[in-house]
């Protein structure tokens, strides 16, 4: 029995009583939940039904919970029925009924955890995003971890969701981009604005190899094929090392098409429509501040330029009419600025930002060794780049590691304990168990013992303490999914995985599944190694969110 499956009883059983007592059967809600009590002691779950709706019923809240214990303690599965102060039900299941989610998991498989709390919301989740004038460094890295695992979240919670890269391959910065490989390619210093590092050198030769002939041209022209294929190079580069990542996108946008296909004046357009648009000394104003921004956005400038923000609209339209209902854009510690720029934006459009924008901020990463932070990246200049980090951690451990914390926390990651192999590494701590289940699974085969049919399956000789402790924190697994996809916060998948590795831990210590020398294969060793394959479901279902391996050993 899972949680939800006890909330469903419970809401059963009130109805029950309400419809005995003659009480208005309307004030029952349509859902409820339950939760695990801090202390085991006090059951396996915990109702405050009966205090919710006492006062509403006209019941006292003790007398409610009362009728509700009588009323639970007859349902099949719960073992008993206590109330507690003021009118808490404490419930505690019986052992087949808390044993039978073991067969339940490991029949479900890759599909158990899965939920429909966010079914029919369509999600468009932008992520990384960084600029095609340099290798993708710590900070995208963060959110190439964070923002993958969180669209895993989202469709396991059943929500509609396209990734989304927007690739700016327009503006300013590409054209100093383009400058500072014009200038490597002729072997002079960058411009004073331009980019550093030997990648641009390494870019420069690589558009020589494309077109030998571009340093014959005149400038303008010669700067054109370096804007053109030095972007080129440079995306089909960050493109490989995300890949490698297991970051892939079902759409890299090019901002470019927004001009070329005349969306920035379709949106300046409908901004105009909702009344917005104002023009001052030459340019055109957005007027963001009715909507609470702290000052008015240009969208054109005098000189007839679009500006960012105005690309910004025209993308945010764009995403709107290709029927996303709620954008969320992952931006780096440095953009807080944008986010009252951005909602005033949506509401000039007509949207309800709460509703259909949502902008995650996301801080910095400090990558340390020995305490002392790990030298800049020789082939960047300045930054860490993400093949700095992969080649210092590998992926699986990069991975787990900027999506175990919050993403609005600041990390020190230290490379000594990511890469060790010992249970204060929390990505080997979790993997280990990965490997130990599917160990277990292959000794068991070789002596003999099997799980046997599912109908043979006995959960209710599962009632051992830890057998217990860990069957409850199996039956958890589908809300903690859905929660973390609610409030976006992946991390809560890492650190229930280290939760139900320790729990595995002390049932692998205490209830022993292979049998010992010619002692006789029991149905208690079945139904142990049905618990074990649930737990190694679980854990490779959990890893699959965030995007890393489960081994089979280690």
């Amino acid at each position: 029995m899972t949680p939800a499956d006890l909330a469903s009883t419970v809401l059963t059983a009130a109805r029950a009583v309400f419809v005995t007592r003659g009480l208005d059967v309307s004030l029952l809600p349509e859902t409820t939940t339950v939760e695990r009590p801090r202390n085991p002691e006090h059951g396996d779950y915990a109702s405050t039904m009966a205090m919710q709706l006492a006062k509403k019923a006209g019941v006292a809240p003790r007398e409610l919970a009362a009728a509700l214990a009588d009323e639970l303690s007859s349902r099949p599965g719960i073992k008993s029925v206590e109330i507690a102060g003021p009118g808490f039900l404490n419930i505690r299941l019986d052992a087949a009924a808390a044993g039978v989610l073991a067969r339940d998991v490991v029949l479900a498989g890759q599909e158990y955890g899965r939920t429909d709390r966010l079914a029919g919301q369509r999600i468009n989740l932008e992520f990384v995003s960084a600029n095609p004038t340099g290798p993708v460094h710590i900070g995208g890295v963060r959110w190439a971890a964070v923002g993958d695992a969180l669209s895993r979240l989202l469709r396991a919670a059943g929500a509609d969701v396209g990734t989304e890269y927007y690739f700016n391959d327009a503006g300013s910065q590409i054209d100093r981009f383009a400058r500072s490989l014009y200038a490597a390619a002729k072997g002079e210093p960058a411009p004073e604005d331009g980019y550093g590092g030997a990648y641009i050198a390494e870019i420069a030769t690589a558009v020589l190899a494309e077109a030998p002939d571009a340093l014959k041209l005149g400038e303008d022209e010669a700067l054109e094929v370096f804007r053109v294929e030095g972007v080129k190079l440079m995306f089909a580069e960050i493109r490989q090392s995300l890949d490698e990542f297991g970051v892939h996108f079902d759409t890299y946008f090019n901002e470019k098409d927004l001009h070329d296909r005349g969306e920035l004046q379709e949106a300046l357009d409908r901004l105009r429509e909702q009344g917005h648009i104002y023009e001052a000394d030459g340019a055109t104003w957005l007027r963001t501040t009715d909507f609470g921004d702290d000052k008015d956005r240009v969208l054109r400038k005098s000189d007839g330029d679009w500006t960012y923000f105005a690309a910004d609209c025209a993308y945010y339209l764009d995403k709107r009419k290709r029927g996303f209902d709620r954008v969320v854009i992952m931006l780096g510690a440095d953009h807080h600025g944008y986010i009252g720029r951005m909602r005033a934006m949506a509401a000039c459009f007509g949207d309800d930002p709460d509703s259909n924008l949502e902008i995650l901020i996301g801080q910095l990463v400090n990558l340390v060794r020995d305490g002392e932070p790990l030298r800049m990246s020789k082939r960047a200049g300045t930054v860490i780049t993400l093949e700095d980090f992969v080649d210092a951690l590998g992926v699986d451990a990069a991975r787990y590691a900027l999506a175990r914390f919050s993403s609005d926390s600041q990390i020190d990651i230290d490379i000594a304990q990511w890469t060790r192999a010992s249970n204060d590494n929390p990505v080997h701590y979790v993997r280990y168990v990965a490997a130990r289940t599917a160990g277990v699974a292959r000794n068991a085969a070789d002596v003999g013992l099997t799980r046997g049919e599912p109908d043979d399956f006995h959960p209710e000789l599962l009632s051992h303490e830890k057998e217990h402790s860990l069957l409850k924190r199996l039956a958890s697994y589908p809300e903690e999914v859905a929660t973390a996809a609610e409030l976006r916060q992946p991390h809560r998948i890492a650190h229930y995985l280290e939760r139900l590795s320790g729990d595995y831990h002390r049932f692998y210590d205490q209830c022993r599944v292979l049998p010992v020398g010619d002692e006789p294969i029991t149905d208690l060793q079945r139904s142990r190694l049905w618990l074990n394959d649930a737990t190694r479901t679980v854990i490779a279902n959990g890893l699959a969110l965030l995007g890393v391996s489960a081994p089979e050993r280690m």
